[in-house]
This record gives structure tokens, sequence and C-alpha cells, in this order.
């Protein structure tokens, strides 16, 4: 587009002063301004991490096992939104075991421990992005963005959930000081799992309509948070570090089968699954400078997840949580772990 707007400059140039020779017709020779070539997505950012929690818990399972986490995170930023996707494998000690393993209504023992997969996926399309337009960035408010995702998970437990999981909402972006942020995302939620405890084989009663364990939950509305800040306050020789955190509300959804089938026991509470702080050291940045930063981090965090699964951890009745009229405290989760992640 410059060579051509360039030549008919010098054509217009040209007519314009009557000088109509060979040579001064021979066109000057113009450098093109080389294409751009813009990458699609803005920010590709892949991570892995290795943690070890020494009492996290399971439901059913009393007290508490150590589990080993192997995660891949993956974030970027395009045009029009963000995507972040976390696959986790949490691999239990023997207190969690496999199944056939794991029924506290009749146990069996010698089984190894059991292996979790879980998979999230969020999606944001933002509203200045696709309206062309900066109304709503305003003051500490970065943008609001539709957001869609899904969750996945299964375990090769006794009770061998498949959750399978939709939300939709909105999200609100907020800017925190040192390159900050504060996201807050409103959700529907939706949950599909299984639970083996509610098939009449294991059950007592036997509950009609509920032929294979499998649930559907009721609709129900859901609250994330996740916020992340450099310490960017500290003395230059100390600014390695960084805090980060996220929270999950979700509301009851019932029993997981139609009215009536189920009894009371089996009715959801409100789940908080949270991470509410943790600590991260930039190690690479500390060892090899700043070209280096983030590229492996080490870290510790406190976790604290009130009523798994949205099991009611306060209903002496539901024997996942109790065992003879007891908690068994394994309904929540509080542990402090820590972990190393790699850039890559």
């Amino acid at each position: 587009m410059s060579y051509r707007s360039d030549l008919l400059a010098a054509l217009l140039l040209l007519a314009s002063t009557g000088i109509a020779s060979a040579a001064d017709l021979a066109p000057t020779p113009v450098k093109a301004t080389p294409i751009v070539d813009v990458p699609f997505f803005i920010v590709n950012d892949n991570r892995v991490t290795y943690a070890f929690q020494p009492t996290a818990t399971d439901p059913g399972v009393p007290g508490t096992t150590a589990k080993q986490v192997y995660a891949f995170t993956h974030f970027d930023a395009w045009a029009y939104g963000t995507n972040f996707i976390n696959l986790n494998m949490n691999k239990s000690d023997h207190a969690d075991p496999a199944a056939p393993c794991g029924n506290f209504h009749s146990p069996v023992f010698g089984c190894s421990g059991a292996t979790e997969f879980f998979g999230t996926l969020r999606s944001t399309f933002g509203w200045n992005q696709i309206f062309g337009t900066q109304v709503f960035r305003q003051g500490p408010m970065h943008d609001v963005s539709f957001e869609v995702g899904a969750d996945g998970e299964v375990e090769n437990n006794f009770v061998a959930p498949n959750k399978k999981a939709v939300v939709a909402g909105l999200q609100f972006a907020i800017d925190l000081p040192y390159k900050g942020f504060f996201d807050v995302a409103p959700l529907y939620y939706q949950e599909w799992n299984h639970n083996a405890f509610v098939m009449p084989s294991y059950s007592l009663p036997s509950y009609p309509g509920v032929t294979d364990g499998d649930t559907r939950f009721k609709a129900t509305w859901a609250i994330e948070v996740n916020y992340y800040m450099d310490l960017g306050f500290l003395p230059e020789y100390l600014r390695y570090f960084a805090v980060s955190g996220r929270a999950g509300f979700y509301g009851p959804k019932g029993t997981g089968a139609p009215d009536g089938v189920l009894s009371p026991p089996h009715d959801t509470a409100i789940e908080i699954n949270s991470e509410p702080i943790r600590l991260t050291f930039d190690a690479s940045k500390a060892i090899w400078g700043q070209k280096y930063s983030h590229f492996t981090e080490v870290w510790v965090a406190y976790r604290y997840w009130q009523n798994k699964y949205g099991l009611d951890d306060s209903n002496p009745a539901n024997t996942a949580c109790f065992t003879a009229g007891v908690n068994n405290r394994s309904c929540t989760e509080k542990t402090i772990y820590s972990g190393v992640t790699v850039k890559f």
C-alpha cells in the first residue's frame, strides 16, 4: 500500500511540472514498509506444577490423606478475551484407596491410593473489545466480560465420581497496584455426576429412580474470585515475591435425584473451595535476573475447602461426613502445602 501511494504521488508531480522525458518517467525505487506479523495470541503462557498436600481429605475417608499434585496450566489472551485451562492429576496415599477399597460400609483393604483427574476451562469475551470502546474501563475497573466454562473430574475410588459441569455469566476485572488484578465472576452453575453410594445395591433403603448412581443436580449459583499482585512495595533487593489466591462459592444443588427420591441427608450445602493465599518466590529472577522472571517459582499456600462437593459437613445424618455420629473430618479440608511451578 505504501509503494502504490508513493508511486502515484511521483507521477502526479511529474505531470504537474510538464517534464516527460523517458529518464524522468523512470520510477524511483521505493522501499516498501514491511507488513507487521501480529500474533493471534497476545499472551500465551504454559506452566507445569508439582505440589504436595500433606493433609488433604476425601469425603467418606476418615481423617486426612497425603496427595501428590501434578498440573498443567495454560493461559492466553487474544483480541477479544482470554482462555484459561487447568489440568490436574492428584495421587492419594493408601489412606484414600482406589476401588474396590474405600467403601466405609464394608471396608476392603490392600488397594493402592486413588488417582483423580480434574480439568477446568474458563473463557472470557471482553465488552471493551467486542464493542470497540473504553466505556467499561473506569477507574480501577479494567473490563466487563462474558464468561463461559466447564469442569470435568473422574477418580478411580469406590464412589467413582464422574463430574461434568458448565458455567456461564459475567466477569468483572479490577486492576490492583503493582500490575495486579482482582477478578470476580457471578455465574450460573449446572452439574452432573456419579455417586456409588446412592446406587440401590449400596444404599439402605434402596432408592427407586436411582439405578446406576448417576446424578443430575439442580442448577444453582456460583461466584468465582481470583487475584494476583506482585509485592512491589518491598525494597528492590526483595522484589521476588507475589501473592495470589482464588475462591469458588457454589450454592446448594439438591440431591442430584428427583425430589423425594433421596432422603434429606443427601441434600447439599453451600460449597467453598478456596486457596485464599499463596505466597510465591520468583526463584529464576533471583538466580538469573529479570530476563528470566517467573520461569521458575516456588510457593507455599493455604487451602480451605468446606462442604467438599456440596456434602453438608454439619449434618450428622450424612454418613460420608460422619462415622457413628462423629464428624470424621473428611468433608472439610484445611491444609498448608507447597510446590514448584515451571514456565515453558
